[in-house]
């Protein structure tokens, strides 16, 4: 995987996204083996798009080292894609006939006799298998071997200053395991990881917000700084709490009773049960009950250095108390992936699905659609598919970087919140007032300016754009069912004539300016390590929230799990169960105010003084109806109630 997505940290903006799904995947459906001889069939996509003539630096070394996944199609791959649309679609005769996990592996999953030929082919070909579970076989061995099993040459290619391995023509199987494999990973080794994005100082380095704070939206105006739009602004929030999100969102009597939350991240944050029960008592949330919050962990963590392990314990941290805080009753299992690899991560969702850990699965990470490469892809869609047919449904936050421009050069959408199995969680801004009142909310999109030396006005102001919520058009993934008469033409079909998918499906708080405040351990300047609270944003805090309001509804259901949202939430779309979010709610320029320790946790290095334009998100606009900030909107009094009675 890649990424960038996970939390917004006050002034920082971090993404965390993943790798995704390409034009055969339409709808997950896995990439088709082409005939390439008689004896071979070809793995479609298994070369990445970055590999080019123009880029190949000559033949791999045949020592040179291997370590590879392949993936195993199972019984009916095109069965298990028809069946997870049929249990999803409100409008099929099978909608919510949902399988078990061991009914889903037994009909769909590979067989015995798969799996010993997929063995029997590696190992004659001189690699050396390393593991096999329901999903894969793993081997490692050297390229000479690599190549004669998968019928390619392996060169090396330049790639944005580095030099990486990767197949000189798409991988190809013998024909007689055309049905049994779905695709290999690993014959490139680019790093195909995601990041938290947040990046917290976590317990490396304690972070706090300056002050002066609003309680609520406005309740602070900053009436000795410079004016914006034409008028005074208040300070920003200090940090929204479960009880006013809840108010916000529409949770009514609901506390998601009965129902639990899975939420995948990389790591595991050592203080998460001291840190979630102190935050809950601090703001007056349900007290943590015995076996409410439970860990799935690996037994050993990897690449603990490439991906700043510590960095996502902030990550954890958010998606557990967000949770919690809105969905006070549900139980919240912590499923934590070896490392920040794509492989990893897909181990950890493959927990959830085969242990059915849960019915909702909160992911707030993931990478830009430039880095996924359809072998991945096929392999993440998969894994919803199989959740999907067991009404396990998957939530990914959108990104933190808007188009993709400012952080990449290119106009793009994340992964694998672009997949066509997933519901994409975009960002707002979102304005509670007094008594936990909903005023409005905006696009999620910041542009910040710093106060004049004089200060009297606000240098450059609005300023360059900082961050803000991921979405737009995919390249690569076709235009799913369920957006067709919702998604405006012109940006269906904003890359292709025939229509691709957009992002996101729905929206929920994510600027860190209107933020969450949550609660950590982290390492003070004395070196002691200290229970803090910071406010904090991004997507990474809508996807949690978002997961959290759907674990109400399914209680509103009456427990019965709600499973691939999209189909449901698009047959809403345009009631009144929605906020329609649009950048300009006021009909006037919204901004904050805000201050900033300059060392992150005090004053004594100074502050800084800036003003933070809301609504402003790249060349993304939210407007009336459907739009790539915000999807469809976000939910409203009455959405949580509308999944009552359907069964």
């Amino acid at each position: 995987m890649r990424s960038n997505r996970a939390a917004l940290r006050t002034g920082v903006s971090l993404a965390a996204t993943l790798p995704m799904v390409a034009g055969a995947l339409a709808l997950g459906i896995p990439a088709a083996h082409a005939a390439d001889t008689p004896a071979r069939s070809t793995l479609a996509g298994t070369k990445p798009a970055w590999a080019t003539a123009q880029a190949d630096k000559g033949a791999t070394a045949d020592s040179a080292a291997v370590n590879a996944r392949v993936y195993l199609a199972g019984r009916d791959a095109k069965g298990l894609a028809a069946l997870a649309k049929a249990v999803s679609d409100p409008n099929s005769a099978a909608y919510g006939t949902y399988l078990t996990a061991q009914q889903a592996q037994s009909r769909f999953g590979a067989t015995q006799a798969q799996v010993a030929a997929v063995q029997a082919w590696l190992t004659k070909a001189g690699l050396q298998v390393t593991g096999t579970t329901q999903h894969y076989v793993s081997v490692r061995g050297d390229v000479a071997s690599a190549e004669k099993a998968f019928g390619t040459q392996l060169h090396n290619y330049a790639k944005s200053g580095h030099t990486y391995r990767a197949p000189a023509k798409a991988a190809t199987v013998p024909a007689s395991l055309n049905d049994a494999v779905l695709t290999v990973t690993g014959l490139d080794n680019a790093p195909h990881r995601a990041d938290a994005k947040d990046q917290l100082p976590a317990p490396a380095a304690v972070f706090k917000n300056a002050g002066p704070f609003s309680s609520y939206y406005g309740s602070n105006t900053a009436s000795t700084l410079p004016t914006a739009y034409g008028s005074k602004i208040p300070y920003a929030v200090q940090g929204y709490t479960g009880k006013q999100l809840r108010a916000a969102y529409g949770a009514g009597k609901y506390t998601g009773k009965g129902v639990r939350v899975a939420i995948t991240d990389a790591f595991a944050s050592p203080t998460i049960a001291f840190d979630a029960a102190t935050y809950a008592k601090a703001h007056g949330d349900a007290k943590w009950k015995s076996g409410q919050l439970t860990q799935v962990l690996p037994k050993t963590y990897t690449q603990t250095t490439e991906c700043d392990a510590s960095g996502w314990y902030g990550e954890e941290t958010l998606d557990v108390e967000a949770v919690h805080a809105v969905a006070p009753d549900a139980g919240v299992t912590y499923v934590g992936a070896a490392s920040c690899n794509d492989d990893d991560l897909l181990d950890a969702l493959n927990k959830v699905v085969d242990n059915h850990l849960a019915d909702i699965v909160s992911n707030s990470w993931g990478d830009i659609e430039a880095n996924q490469t359809p072998d991945l892809a096929a392999a993440y869609d998969q894994t919803f598919q199989f959740g999907a047919v067991e009404g396990i449904g998957f939530y990914f936050s959108s990104g933190d970087d808007g188009d993709e421009v400012a952080n990449t050069g290119t106009k793009q959408v994340d992964t694998p919140a672009n997949s066509a199995w997933v519901t994409a969680v975009g960002g707002t801004s979102l304005a509670v007032g007094k008594g936990d009142s909903y005023l409005w909310e905006t696009g999620w999109g910041t542009q910040k300016a710093v106060l004049a030396a004089d200060g009297k006005s606000w240098t450059g102001f609005p300023g360059p754009f900082t961050s803000g919520a991921g979405g737009g058009t995919s390249k690569t993934v076709a235009e799913p069912f369920y957006q067709k008469g919702v998604v405006p033409n012109a940006l269906a079909q904003a890359n292709s004539a025939a229509g691709n998918r957009v992002v996101p499906d729905i929206a929920a708080i994510a600027d860190p300016n209107t933020g969450f405040k949550v609660g950590q351990t982290q390492t003070f300047p004395d070196g002691s390590q200290q229970y803090s609270e910071y406010r904090i944003g991004g997507t990474s805090l809508a996807a949690p929230v978002i997961a959290a309001v759907q674990a109400l509804a399914q209680q509103a259901r009456g427990g019965k799990a709600i499973g691939f949202a999209n189909p449901q939430i698009y047959a809403k779309y345009g009631t009144k169960v929605f906020h329609d979010v649009t950048d300009n709610p006021t009909g006037s320029g919204l901004a904050v105010a805000r201050l900033d320790f300059v060392n992150g946790y005090d004053a004594t290095g100074g502050v800084t003084t800036s003003v933070r334009s809301l609504g402003k998100d790249s060349s993304l606009s939210a407007v009336k109806g459907y739009d790539d900030v915000t999807g469809v909107g976000s939910p409203a009094k009455g959405y949580v109630e509308s999944y009552r009675g359907k069964h």
